[in-house]
């Protein structure tokens, strides 16, 4: 879940820990947080795995800074994931968000709009949200539920909007 918000940033630009476990919140942090015990082990299996680089740099005010920089195998890494993305960063919701902040990242129109279009298709495809012990969908409209009325009716109206936005996108985009 970390990896992509970490390639995304830093193939912005360089970031110390801080900094980028900052911008990882702003991004999702009120969704899902961000440990210090999640980030720093993710930072160290992408340099590890030779997709970012450390150096220390001199603090302002304080003692040293660790800084981290994406190497071309890690941009090269960031492409790939906005390229393929995995099914559940199609899926979920916050997960697409994700790719989203950093779609942008990638070359050409088409490969933007291709994504864009995997997440209008699992959108599209009948869901439920409920289901019985077999595993088969079952109808959530019932009228003296007040709260699965409104999740149903929040569900909805947001699906409603990202689908005519991911449309418009997959227009402008030339898809």
């Amino acid at each position: 879940m970390l990896e992509l918000p970490i390639l995304g940033f830093l193939y912005e630009q360089p970031l110390h820990g801080y900094e980028l476990k900052e911008r990882i919140k702003a991004l999702s942090g009120h969704v899902r947080p961000v440990s210090d015990g999640a980030l720093y082990p993710a930072i160290t299996r992408l340099a590890t795995a030779g997709l970012l680089d450390e150096h220390t740099e001199p603090g302002t005010r304080a003692a040293a800074r660790r800084v981290l920089t994406l190497t071309a195998a890690g941009r090269a890494a960031l492409l790939d994931r906005l390229r393929g993305p995995k099914d559940i960063e199609i899926s979920d919701h916050v997960r697409f968000n994700t790719l989203l902040a950093f779609l942008r990242h990638l070359p050409g129109p088409a490969e933007q709009a291709a994504v864009l279009r995997r997440r209008l298709d699992f959108l599209e495809t009948p869901a439920s949200f409920f289901y019985d012990a077999e595993g088969r969908p079952v109808r959530a409209e019932e009228p003296d539920d007040l709260f699965r009325r409104g999740m149903l009716t929040v569900a909805r109206a947001t699906g409603k909007a990202e689908r005519a936005w991911l449309r418009e996108a997959i227009a402008e985009l030339g898809g």
